[in-house]
């Protein structure tokens, strides 16, 4: 049957021209209509490509380990206030390690906060702005939250997420460290405060990122967990060249890469989701965390 045929790698290559704004909603459907025309059916397709939220919830926001809210931040370089969603561990006092989680290219979606309660569930106080605040926040949908965001002044939207890494790691709660991931856009942000905050961010884990411009490199100071999707073309074309600024610049660094995975492979809200794959990302990232942050 035509539903258990393996859906091409053009297909995820299209997905990834459409959710980086190469091509729009319409062309990236003519071209899927074109595998219908060899047998696959719309359904399976979008289930594989497009988020389902719905599937993504693996802390609830009611866990009672965790408690999360909503705060502002002044941000007076970007739009002028930032907001993100503020979770920390009920079940530990004082203060804690924070990390900075930082959303793909449509906004502080529901995957996006799940993960800030992951890491709150696993002892750290996690804080994940919305770069859409300045326009009414996530709107619901990611193809609203995309167009919404590509609006947006991108120099402004970096300067609201360094104010919200000077916000997080002078919270009331934080112990100073500060960590930061980030997925796809975020992956970019978590490059870009290491190479605009130095010393001030304390570890980096992004996922899938492209690197902060090149003459600014040279100062990140954190070390870094980068973790790369193997058919992933785009991004990891421009590896060897950050590598080899990041060598330069002695920092600490690993790479890992996933075989057979694709763009977004931590995404559990998505048929791109590689479990085995995520969850080592995942345990990667909270070993980077607990040995450069715990105090």
């Amino acid at each position: 049957m035509a539903e258990q045929r393996k859906i091409p790698q053009e297909a995820f290559d299209w997905y990834d021209e459409y959710a980086h704004g190469v091509i729009d909603r319409r062309e990236f459907f003519s071209r899927l209509g074109g595998l219908v025309a060899l047998g696959f059916t719309m359904t399976t397709l979008t289930a594989a490509l497009l988020p389902n939220y719905a599937q993504a919830e693996q802390v609830s926001f009611n866990d009672p380990e965790i408690i999360g809210s909503y705060r502002t931040f002044p941000s007076p370089k970007g739009y002028g206030e930032g907001r993100g969603y503020y979770v920390e561990p009920t079940n530990k006092s004082g203060k804690l390690p924070v990390v900075l989680v930082i959303h793909e290219n449509r906004g502080l979606n529901p995957y996006v906060e799940d993960v800030a309660r992951r890491l709150a569930k696993a002892g750290f106080i996690a804080f994940a702005p919305d770069a859409l605040y300045s326009l009414g926040g996530y709107p619901g949908n990611d193809d609203q939250g995309r167009t919404m965001q590509s609006s947006l002044d991108k120099a402004k939207v970096e300067e609201d997420f360094i104010a919200a890494a000077h916000y997080l790691k002078t919270s009331e709660r934080s112990n100073g460290n500060l960590g930061a991931v980030g997925f796809c856009f975020g992956g970019y942000v978590v490059n870009m405060l290491a190479a605009t905050l130095g010393s001030d961010l304390n570890a980096g884990v992004p996922f899938y990122g492209t690197p902060a411009e090149k003459s600014i490199r040279k100062n990140i100071k954190a070390p870094l967990v980068l973790q790369f999707a193997s058919e992933d073309q785009r991004v990891n074309a421009t590896w060897p060249d950050y590598e080899a600024d990041l060598k330069a610049a002695k920092v600490d660094y690993v790479a890992n890469i996933y075989k057979d995975t694709q763009h977004g492979f931590h995404n559990d809200s998505t048929g791109r989701y590689s479990e085995k794959d995520a969850d080592l990302a995942w345990d990667r990232t909270i070993d980077h965390f607990n040995k450069h942050l715990v105090a």
